[in-house]
């Protein structure tokens, strides 16, 4: 197992027992069940546009409430300080939890994995493959390019009317938070945002399978540039 922060220790960076990097929506999966199944904590969940809804059906099993946010760690550690919210977490390797510190602390994230791994007396690559038997299997991507005139004023136009459907598929939600997401059925979305520290435009998508992510992110992309 192998755990680590960056340089401020905000975020964290896992690796399993077999020397693979753990992906970070799946760690902020593997967290909240456990809070949730082994601890029994009860309240808000709270996550960004732009992360993995794992966090989604782990909530709905268990009757939770979930809250979503703009992409931006502040908006999560402000709910902590208004609502009943046991656990905060974005695809960007940050999280914290209840009765901790309202900000993301990379230490507490890999101190919890150390402990869901010593506890269960599994390794890491074992609690995710269990992980997804519960919770099904989920491919996340995130791509960034550079913003121009003409794209920030095609997003705009886009959040303005958003598509009834995209790559053939139907629409079910749309979500303007934080740039245009649109939610598809099987929890599966596609998320396009301007960054809010680079001139880049962001696109994110999850879906069961990697070839549905890369079909709606081309077809994000598309409506765009």
């Amino acid at each position: 197992l192998g755990l680590a922060t960056d340089a401020d220790g905000d975020r964290f960076g896992i690796v399993d027992e077999k020397g693979h990097f753990v992906e970070q929506n799946l760690i902020l999966a593997l967290i909240l069940d456990y809070l949730v199944e082994k601890k029994e904590w009860r309240g808000g969940v709270a996550r960004s546009v732009a992360t993995t809804h794992l966090l989604d059906r782990i909530a709905r099993r268990y009757n939770l409430p979930v809250y979503k946010t703009p992409v931006g760690f502040k908006y999560i550690a402000d709910l902590f300080l208004k609502q009943k919210i046991i656990f905060g977490g974005e695809e960007s390797a940050c999280l914290t939890v209840k009765d901790h510190l309202p900000e993301k602390d990379g230490i507490l994230a890999g101190l919890l994995v150390a402990e869901i791994v010593a506890t269960s007396g599994k390794p890491l690559s074992e609690l995710v493959e269990e992980l997804h038997q519960k919770y099904g299997r989920r491919v996340f991507k995130q791509e960034s390019r550079p913003i121009s005139l003409e794209i920030e004023k095609k997003l705009t136009a886009l959040i303005a009317s958003p598509p009834a459907e995209l790559a053939g598929r139907q629409v079910e939600k749309v979500v303007t938070v934080d740039g245009l997401k649109l939610d598809f059925s099987g929890d599966d979305w596609v998320l396009l945002r301007l960054s809010g520290t680079e001139p880049l435009i962001r696109c994110y998508a999850e879906a069961e399978e990697e070839t549905e992510v890369n079909r709606l992110m081309k077809a994000a992309w598309e409506k765009v540039e």
